[in-house]
């Protein structure tokens, strides 16, 4: 018998002889727990391919609206990085002690109206959302993307009586995708990943900026890995990913 047949046998039975159930698969990079955006999810799932490929980390993204992630958290909820739609929840996170180190900014969005496809309606500004009979959903003013279209409303002197407020902006996108609403407010990353609506540009002097941060959580067990997901993220291949899914570099 080689003594490599031996060494694969010792390690059989030391795994039958252990407390647990030997399943065969190991990562083999540290596990990481994204605590990620929903208007994220696009960009962040190839760029997660691409940390596993790279020999960075494997990461396990819990995508769901800031303000859900920010709540998570806050009741002791485990992760690794955190990666907001705004700084607001990024600073209530800080506030509460929960972040190894400062957080970076590390994209920026804009928001777009959504339509259906070939803009039925004729929708062509925000004005336009206060039309009677038009069916307009907004993300609840509790999410990122809800106080950013309430922000850009105000500035466009526009009123809208939305038929729901969505917990997240992928719930605004799903209803006009599926002819549930006429038409929504969402980022431009949400247009550019779709492929399921159209969208109407809104004009800088009434758009908002979103700023996105990202930081490394306290109750991380791989801080190293941790930062070098960030890196990756902040470096040109991750900004390139960003960018093609229609984020705002940095």
């Amino acid at each position: 018998m080689t003594k490599a047949v031996v060494a694969m046998l010792a390690v059989v039975v030391v795994a039958g002889c252990g407390g647990s159930t030997w399943t065969g698969y190991e990562p083999l990079y540290p596990p990481l727990t994204i605590f990620a955006a929903s208007s994220l999810q696009p960009a962040f799932d190839k760029i997660g391919q691409k940390a596993i490929s790279q020999h960075i980390a494997t990461p396990s993204f819990n995508y769901a609206g800031t303000q859900t992630l920010t709540a998570q958290l806050l009741q002791g909820g485990p992760g690794d990085v955190f990666a907001s739609a705004d700084a607001a929840h990024m600073t209530s996170v800080d506030s509460a002690d929960l972040l190894a180190g400062p957080s970076r900014i590390f994209a920026h969005n804009k928001l777009e109206i959504a339509v259906g496809n070939g803009n039925p309606k004729g929708i062509q500004t925000l004005a336009d959302l206060s039309r009677a009979g038009l069916v307009v959903v907004l993300a609840d003013p509790s999410v990122p993307a809800g106080k950013y279209g309430q922000q850009a409303l105000s500035k466009a002197h526009v009123t809208v009586k939305p038929a729901s407020l969505e917990l997240q902006v992928t719930g605004v996108l799903n209803k006009v995708a599926l002819g549930e609403a006429d038409a929504g407010i969402v980022y431009v990353s949400d247009i550019v990943t779709s492929g399921k609506v159209d969208g109407v540009a809104i004009p800088d002097d009434q758009n908002i900026v979103a700023d996105y941060p990202i930081a490394v959580l306290k109750s991380t067990q791989n801080q190293a890995a941790a930062n070098a997901f960030i890196n990756f993220v902040l470096s040109g291949e991750g900004q390139g990913i960003l960018k093609a899914s229609g984020f705002l570099g940095v």
